[in-house]
Parts: C-alpha cells; sequence; structure tokens
C-alpha cells in the first residue's frame, strides 16, 4: 500500500519565510496544510490554523489524535514532514527562547528541592548572578503556591506538587507563547484549580506587555473552560472543529 501524500506536494519546510511574516504584524502560530507522517503512518493531516497573538487555546481530542504531536511541532521538538509553520513570526526553532513547552514529564531532578531545581534551571536560561535568580525562583514557587524553603526533595512531592513545581519551571523563562501537554493529567481538583489560577495570572499580562499565548491539551474540558477562549478538537490526526475566537 501506499503512504498517504498531501495533495498538494509540498517541499520540505519549517516555518515562512520570516522577514516577510514578521513585516506583516504576524499571528502567534500559523500552520498551512502541515502533515507529519512516521512511514506510512500520518500523525497528522493537512492541518491549516491561524492564532493570533493573546489567544487561550484548548485542544481536544481522544488520544492519538495528534494533540501532543501538535504541540511538538509548534514549540520545534519536531519538524513537520510537509507544510509551513511560523511562530511569533518566525521558524519555531528560531522561537525558541520565547516559546515553554510542559510536556508529561516533569524535567525535574527528584533528588533536589523544587527551590535547587528551579534555580539551577533558571541558570541555563539567564546569566544573573545566582542571588538575583535565586529570588526569581522562590517567587515563581510562591506564585504556584508552593513554599520555597520546603527541605523535600521533589521526589517526595505529591503529583500535584510537582506539576505545579513543573509549572514553575516553565513559566521563568518568561515565555510568549506556553504550551501544556495534559497539565491537569492525575492532580486532585485543589491542585487542578491552583494551576488554572496561574494560568490565568499568566494571561493578564500588563497593559505594556506584549500578549501572552496559551495552548493547552486536555482530556477535562469542563476543568479547562474558564481557560477556553478558543476550542480546537483534533481526530485522526485531522483538525475537525475550532470554536471562539
Amino acid at each position: 500500500m501506499q503512504p498517504w501524500l498531501p495533495q498538494r506536494l509540498y517541499t520540505r519546510n519549517v516555518g515562512f519565510d520570516s522577514q516577510t511574516v514578521a513585516d506583516k504584524n504576524p499571528a502567534a502560530v500559523q500552520l498551512d496544510r502541515v502533515s507529519l507522517l512516521f512511514g506510512s503512518f500520518v500523525a497528522l493531516r493537512e492541518v491549516t490554523l491561524t492564532l493570533s497573538a493573546g489567544a487561550s487555546v484548548v485542544l481536544l481530542g481522544e488520544n492519538g489524535a495528534g494533540k501532543s504531536t501538535l504541540l511538538r511541532l509548534i514549540s520545534g521538538v519536531a519538524s513537520p514532514s510537509f507544510g509551513s509553520i511560523s511562530v511569533l513570526g518566525d521558524t519555531p526553532r528560531n522561537r525558541r527562547g520565547r516559546i515553554a513547552l510542559m510536556g508529561h514529564a516533569s524535567q525535574l531532578y527528584d533528588e533536589l528541592t523544587a527551590l535547587e531545581n528551579l534555580a539551577f534551571f533558571a541558570s541555563l536560561h539567564n546569566p544573573a548572578p545566582a542571588a538575583v535568580l535565586r529570588d526569581r525562583a522562590e517567587q515563581a514557587l510562591r506564585e504556584v503556591a508552593l513554599d520555597p524553603a520546603n527541605p523535600r526533595r521533589v521526589g517526595e512531592y505529591s503529583q500535584g506538587m510537582k506539576q505545579r513545581t513543573a509549572l514553575a519551571r516553565v513559566l521563568l523563562t518568561e515565555p510568549s507563547l506556553l504550551l501544556l501537554d495534559e497539565p491537569f493529567s492525575n492532580l486532585d481538583m485543589a491542585s487542578a484549580q491552583s494551576m488554572i489560577a496561574r494560568m490565568q495570572q499568566w494571561l493578564a499580562a500588563a497593559p505594556n506587555q506584549a500578549p501572552r499565548t496559551l495552548i493547552l491539551t486536555t482530556h477535562q474540558a469542563e476543568l479547562a473552560r474558564p481557560l477556553a477562549r478558543t476550542t480546537i478538537t483534533l481526530n485522526a490526526g485531522q483538525l475537525v472543529s475550532q470554536e471562539g475566537a
């Protein structure tokens, strides 16, 4: 059996011309008939999507629908087989410093405390003095309702505490685009609501700041409703509906 290919065969291209897009006040995310193939398996099929800066998007779909794959493409972790992707007016790889992706793995070191984790992570992304980075790490933990003085190692944390620590970690870089893959997985209601409150605070950027854009995947549509200005549904790698602004 011949593998599926787009009706219009594309040259492999991971981004629009950055100068052309930048001159047109680019969208936060723009995909033009993006497909991703793994051999004969089609993970995403000709997805076309434009999200304006400041959008708050919830991606819905069954397991295997392509939600995580779409986030990986937008973040620049993966590249499309066909089609074009622009993020903040450039290729995803060129915008990585302004994109934060929180996936299924927390990317935290279990043998370190939450504060040690965040201070270390901050040092990888910022050349500021250690004391400044530590202050930022402490503030980031307070913003997700965690005590920065807690001496327990992250490996001893509950799932909810780990998730909130991971959220604090990705927000340390002050991204313009935040991508969250199943952030409420295995959380109790209190932990989930705490994370939602922090996301709402993050979206409400000061008037003099550039709009912030959020895209998250979840199976818990009702839980994400306070964040869902736009709802997009994927099915078998295809975008089947888009509702909202």
